[in-house]
């Protein structure tokens, strides 16, 4: 059961950031969402939406981008970071859909970590987006915040992922993720957050 402090945390984010759950990543189908996660490893959001843009159109279907070559698909992403493993990745992944899953993108998480560069972030951005089961992602923005605010000490994405789930109501796991993108992006950075306007301030493990 989340704590009183933990329960006030939330209810703040949601009292700044609503409670609507967006996707920044720009896609309409639940393959393209799967290959824009595998690219933002590394990447901002808003790289991986100009890409995709253009490379949604030129290979428009699943069986496209099984059918495409790993050299023609670096220079297709080259302004990805690491796009030499993201292309291999993106195809090999996009032919196990079509040989192993008939081409639906799978709603278990055992199945999703199987596929070529779906790791349990991916895996977890795919549950909560898609079939809209309760699943905590842990990006840099969420690991780092959660730490200042004192609901994890742990480094390791595995293991703040397990501490949040404990932590967290369920209702609470994919939006949390969401809102703290924002409030990482906004307020608290890495370096020289905005402390002096954070809505958490008298909450934070951290305060400067």
């Amino acid at each position: 059961m989340a704590s009183k402090r933990t329960l006030e945390i939330l209810k703040r984010l949601d009292d700044t950031y609503g409670t609507e759950m967006i996707c920044y990543l720009n896609h309409e189908t639940p393959w393209q969402l799967l290959i824009a996660v595998i690219l933002s490893a590394q990447c901002t959001d808003a790289r991986v939406n100009i890409v995709t843009k253009d490379l949604f159109q030129k290979y428009s279907t699943l069986n496209a981008f099984a059918l495409a070559s790993v050299e023609e698909m670096e220079e297709d992403i080259r302004s990805i970071g690491f796009y030499h493993n993201k292309a291999k990745n993106i195809i090999a992944c996009a032919r196990m859909l079509l040989e192993k899953h008939g081409g639906e993108v799978p709603d278990t998480l055992e199945e999703l970590i199987e596929l070529p560069g779906v790791g349990r972030k991916t895996a977890n951005v795919i549950l909560g987006n898609i079939y809209h089961k309760p699943s905590v992602v842990v990006d840099t923005h969420v690991k780092r915040i959660s730490k200042r605010l004192g609901l994890t000490k742990e480094d390791d994405p595995q293991k703040v992922e397990f501490d949040l789930m404990k932590k967290l109501p369920k209702d609470h796991w994919i939006l949390y993720n969401i809102q703290i993108i924002t409030f990482g992006r906004d307020i608290c950075y890495a370096r020289n957050p905005k402390c002096d306007i954070c809505p958490l301030q008298d909450l934070c493990k951290v305060k400067k």
